[in-house]
């Protein structure tokens, strides 16, 4: 199982928009593709700026690849992102699921 990490800022006067924006369009995204397991939308307020980390966890490479593309590692953007981001990160991290439980 792999984990994929992306993170992004925007200015917090817009954060509420962008996070509906990523429960309404982002998230069904990542969940239509074949291999999602689950999405997760991690916030933190940090002055007038907004933190995002999406996170989500996909069965293998190839379900990873059927969402990002071949380039495994670059970051995939909506063209929405450009009315909210301050800065486009070009990569995300991937981790190696070792463990995990549920509640």
């Amino acid at each position: 199982m792999i984990c994929r990490m992306w993170h992004g800022r925007t200015l917090r006067s817009k954060a509420d928009a962008y996070a509906r924006f990523l429960a309404e369009r982002a998230v069904p995204d990542y969940r239509s593709v074949p291999g999602n397991l689950d999405v997760t939308v991690l916030r933190r307020d940090e002055g007038d700026t907004t933190h995002f980390v999406t996170v989500t966890r996909w069965a293998s490479e190839d379900a990873v690849r059927a969402f990002a593309g071949d380039d495994l590692l670059k970051a995939r953007y909506y063209p929405e992102d450009r009315d909210y981001l301050l800065e486009f990160e070009p990569l995300v991290q991937h981790y190696q699921v070792i463990a995990t439980t549920t509640a």
